[in-house]
């Protein structure tokens, strides 16, 4: 009973928290999606372009692209992490002021090692169909099954990057998906979480754990995703 009150009251503060984001970030409509997965490709501030990083990964492994592939995703791991631990330490007081921040971020860093992991197996990161094929794979696997049995989206990942033409009306679908994902990914799970233990340092220590969660299941699902490019039926 006493669960079942306090699961209640974290519902109804959600409803309260989550449109204050808007107000507080208007850009943050589903537009940052696609910002993130740009900067993702290209780069932004310390963090290299994501074929860059994943050569770099190659490199070090020797050529495995399995072994770099693993490697890609640990890292994005640890800075979900770290992002999760920075932008959650307030507890729900600071929710609706640090939110977006932990929205667009584990965007930028999910879209990154999906990028990543794709390019590694031969994928053209500038091709539409692959980037569309990226930003499903970080729904992950059980969200994208639901959306395809709804017929919410033609296909997973694997057939989006392979598909015979880029259809310019999955777009919009899919920037929007993950950016509804995304921020419930975030506030919801998380704040009632942080709601029911009422100790401003366990939303942190939540924070961090759920995105590097997320982000490790992300990764391990584009794993399986973007088979090898080269061993594909032409």
């Amino acid at each position: 009973m006493r669960r079942s009150l306090k699961k209640g009251i974290a519902v109804e503060a959600a409803r309260v928290v989550v449109p204050k984001i808007t107000e507080l970030a208007p850009g943050l409509t589903s537009s940052f999606v696609r910002q993130a997965l740009d900067r993702a490709i290209t780069g932004i501030g310390p963090l290299p372009p994501a074929a860059q990083a994943a050569e770099t990964q190659l490199r070090e492994q020797r050529g495995n692209v399995d072994r770099a592939i693993h490697e890609l995703i640990e890292n994005h791991v640890r800075y979900a992490g770290v992002g999760g631990l920075v932008t959650n330490f307030g507890g729900l007081v600071t929710t609706a002021i640090i939110a977006p921040a932990n929205i667009t971020g584990l965007a930028l860093i999910q879209c990154r090692m999906v990028a990543g992991i794709a390019h590694l197996r031969g994928y053209d990161l500038d091709d539409p169909r692959v980037r569309n094929a990226i930003l499903v794979a970080v729904l992950g696997e059980d969200a994208v099954k639901k959306m395809v049995k709804k017929l919410q989206l033609p296909a997973p990942p694997m057939a989006l990057a392979t598909a015979p033409s880029h259809d310019p009306m999955l777009d919009t679908t899919i920037t929007s998906a993950v950016a509804a994902d995304l921020v419930s990914r975030v506030i919801g799970k998380r704040l009632a979480t942080t709601l029911g233990k009422r100790v401003p340092v366990v939303g942190g220590l939540v924070g961090a754990g759920a995105d590097g969660y997320s982000t490790w299941q992300v990764g391990r699902y584009a794993d399986r995703e973007f088979l090898p490019k080269a061993q594909l039926p032409r």
